[in-house]
């Protein structure tokens, strides 16, 4: 086996590896797929065994193909870490980024964030990418997003938490929906008669909802189940009934709408937590750093509670 892999190979064996399918990586690449397939087969040669099994119409990497894998991921972070030194000598001018975070979060980076780190990082390049709190955790342990901003993550060693607060579930509803006229904590039984919506499958807030739910042996009737937040706002504001969502996600736009804000007593739904996440061991480069500061800065403007708690040791 040689010294030392062909760099260019490897890089076409993990874009085979992510896709699933030669064909698939070739689209990524923009190359011919029998050029592709004759890379893999070139490095596989190189190895002295085979890197992918067919599976379907796909494949799938062998137990050669993953130790192969998990190398170039470690090749790829020594050089990361020597650019992020580099980046510090030139004191973060340049760089990019990748964020993944929940829609929730959207507008409280466009308006707290993201303009005040552009005007001292105008060359630093971001790319942000919406999706549910297991597709961030995914994204960020597989180095695939470097930040990464989530309502109650899984207790995940792989994880960094530089920030977190307590962000609770409450019953988004118009102003004059009946439940707003009940002066106390609501109870899952108080919903139970209302038509509701809640977020779908895979997203953290959904899972405290449902341990909620067989806490106090109630099953809720919702009528919409969705991957927006924007969606269950708008469910609210048009009087259809309640929306069960942390309050940092309501935009401005819909608050202006004559939404309330309604507590709930069970302590499942008030024991939820916002964090800003990146994958434990990875280096910090200096422009990151700065985009870390800046997150929890613009959070903490949101009316962050007295117990917040910061690291970024």
């Amino acid at each position: 086996m040689d010294e030392k892999l062909d760099a260019r190979r490897t890089h076409y064996f993990m874009q085979v590896m992510s896709r699933g399918s030669v064909r698939g990586a070739a689209e990524v690449l923009d190359m011919d797929p029998s050029a592709v397939s004759r890379a893999i087969a070139a490095l596989e040669r190189d190895c002295g065994m085979a890197l992918f099994e067919r599976r379907g119409r796909g494949v799938v990497p062998t137990d050669a193909g993953h130790i192969l894998a998990r190398y170039v991921k470690r090749q790829q972070n020594i050089q990361e870490s020597f650019f992020s030194e580099i980046d510090s000598l030139r004191k973060a001018e340049r760089g990019h980024i990748d964020l993944v975070l929940g829609e929730g979060f959207v507008e409280l980076m466009f308006d707290r964030v993201l303009p005040g780190y552009w005007r001292s990082h105008p060359e630093v390049t971001l790319d942000i990418d919406v999706a549910r709190t297991s597709e961030i955790v995914q994204r960020i342990v597989d180095d695939r997003a470097y930040i990464g901003l989530v309502f109650q993550p899984p207790n995940d060693a792989r994880l960094r938490t530089h920030y977190s607060r307590p962000e609770p579930i409450r019953a988004i509803v118009r102003q004059d929906h009946p439940l707003t006229r009940l002066d106390r904590p609501l109870l899952l039984t108080d919903l139970a008669d209302y038509p509701g919506a809640s977020m779908q499958e895979g997203f953290g807030v959904r899972q405290h909802i449902q341990a909620a739910e067989i806490s106090e042996q109630v099953r809720l009737r919702n009528v919409l189940t969705t991957s927006s937040f924007k969606a269950l706002w708008q469910f609210a504001a048009a009087g259809i009934g309640y929306a069960l969502t942390p309050p940092i996600a309501v935009t401005a736009d819909m608050r202006a709408q004559r939404l309330a804000s309604l507590p709930l007593a069970n302590p499942i739904l008030n024991q939820g937590s916002l964090h800003v996440l990146s994958r434990a061991g990875r280096h910090i480069s200096p422009a990151a750093r700065e985009l870390l500061d800046h997150i929890v800065r613009g959070i903490g403007a949101a009316a962050a509670p007295a117990t917040d708690t910061v690291s970024y040791t």
